[in-house]
């Protein structure tokens, strides 16, 4: 099912995933309005999201033509498509005029409300937040409704197993249910009280899966996640007056919290050069205008606006390769098969000099700080690529590190080099024997790496702190096969959609 499931979600990239979930739920809401299951009648529907899209769509465009940048229809669709969800359907003209400013302010706050090219808040919680207080129209979230919930759930999940928040969503959902329970007894509420008020007709699931997730406006690491979901939680339901909408309120506050912890700045880097490392595998090289802070391990998304763009679109997550530097150029690795993406495509493309945009540096798959804590780290193909960030900066020479790498290709080995330089123990699984093999290598055949071979191979395997990174089958795998090793520790990076 967990395979399943990855190669689904693995195929469609995140933003038009949360498109696709998006319109799922404003086509399942008028049929349900036609029914006469909702409070709006299906023309209020209709209107509403006409104008949210159309001024989101046309602001943006604006927007990116005054700044002269490339416009990206797929974040203006989303934030018309969220503004449409909170704001209250109407065919007022003058509510209408409201949604409208929502929009055109929701847009253009990603350029305006933004320090050295990074924006800082949600684009639709700025505009339902500003519309509301004027009073022009209202931030209903009639997306809340014990009829929609079964379709919200479903969505909410794809998206937050996509970008890998599940567990940030569940500390925003458990301690928002806890708080209400809390105050509907000491409110003199029952069960069913909790169970309507928190679960059936609240946005708390909607907020956690569509806003709360946004990657842009979330911190890099988990425990950060994690803190800006509690503060989110406990504002938006903790007892309080506020003009417009807790909930919308409470999640820019976390936006703020969130954006001190982060790369305080947009990224910009001009394109040096590229490399073949392997067979059909590709070191690219970028100059950053200033210093990125990075962990050996995190990743970084990069945008490549390109022509012709596919469905897979012009936005892909990629591990950093090199080791964090004061000044220095930072490197990424793909693999190109035969038939690539546009995507890849024009990153291949690209001229020395060409300038790219990276949106944001997040993940915790680093290593531990304590030096004596011996390692293992299991690559299946272009999963090496964070483990040569981390080698290449671990300074610890004596370090005990295990390498289990896995290539289906033969020929010459992606950061071999690398390797044999850091000192680690490598045990190869390839289709062939390499003509020679550094000191303290091993080749261990062709073939998966299964539990019995890791087992077979590092005797002391569940003494080791485990890091597993590539496809999401093999690092599912993997990560039941260590434990029943008796691993404690498994850490994991899944290529997903790759």
């Amino acid at each position: 099912m967990k395979r399943t499931l990855d190669r689904l979600t693995g195929m469609i990239p995140m933003y038009k995933l949360v498109v696709v979930s998006l319109v799922a739920l404003t086509a399942v809401a008028l049929v349900l309005s036609l029914a006469g299951q909702l409070s709006y009648a299906p023309l209020a529907l209709l209107a509403s999201l006409a104008v949210a899209v159309s001024s989101a769509w046309l602001t943006g465009w604006l927007a990116a033509l005054i700044v002269r940048t490339k416009f990206h229809p797929e974040s203006s669709i989303i934030t018309g498509l969220l503004l449409f969800t909170i704001m209250q359907p109407t065919l007022d003209p003058l509510a209408l005029a409201g949604i409208a400013l929502a929009s055109t302010i929701a847009s253009a706050s990603k350029y305006v409300i933004a320090v050295r090219g990074r924006h800082i808040f949600n684009p639709a919680a700025v505009g339902a937040l500003v519309v509301g207080i004027i009073g022009l129209s209202y931030p209903a979230w009639w997306i809340g409704t014990p009829f929609l919930l079964a379709i919200v759930v479903i969505g909410a999940f794809l998206v937050l197993y996509r970008t890998q928040k599940l567990a940030m969503a569940g500390v925003f959902l458990g301690l928002s249910f806890a708080v209400f329970a809390i105050v509907i007894v000491l409110r003199g509420g029952t069960f069913a009280d909790w169970m309507s008020l928190a679960v059936l007709s609240s946005p708390l699931v909607f907020l956690a899966g569509f806003m709360l997730s946004e990657p842009l406006t979330l911190p890099p690491r988990r425990w950060q996640q994690f803190l800006i979901a509690a503060i989110v939680a406990l504002i938006a339901t903790v007892p309080f007056s506020f003009p417009a909408n807790k909930y919308l309120f409470a999640l820019l506050v976390g936006n703020l919290v969130a954006f001190a912890f982060g790369q305080r700045r947009a990224i910009r880097l001009s394109f040096v050069g590229k490399k073949l490392i392997g067979p059909a595998t590709y070191e690219l090289t970028f100059q950053p205008d200033r210093p990125v802070r990075f962990v050996p391990g995190q990743y970084m998304e990069l945008t490549i606006p390109h022509r012709k763009a596919d469905f897979r679109g012009s936005r892909r997550y990629f591990s950093v390769a090199s080791a964090p530097t004061a000044d220095g150029p930072i490197t990424f690795a793909i693999t190109v098969p035969s038939k690539s993406s546009s995507f890849k495509a024009a990153l291949l493309a690209l001229e020395p000099g060409a300038r790219v945009h990276g949106t944001g540096v997040g993940g915790d798959f680093a290593l531990p700080s304590n030096d004596r804590q011996p390692l293992l780290l299991i690559a299946g193909g272009i999963g090496i690529t964070p483990f040569a960030s981390q080698l290449a900066h671990n300074t610890a020479a004596q370090r005990d590190i295990t390498v289990l790498y896995a290539t289906s290709s033969a020929g010459d080995l992606p950061y071999g080099e690398l390797l044999e330089r850091s000192g680690a123990r490598v045990v190869l699984f390839a289709p062939e024997a390499p003509a020679s093999l550094p000191s303290g290598w091993t080749y261990a055949g062709p073939g998966r790496i299964t539990g019995d071979r890791v087992s077979e191979h590092v005797q002391d395997a569940a003494s080791r702190h485990a890091f597993v990174s590539g496809p999401p089958a093999f690092v599912s795998g993997l990560r039941g096969a260590l434990k029943s090793l008796g691993v404690k520790r498994v850490h994991t990076d899944a290529f997903s959609g790759y």
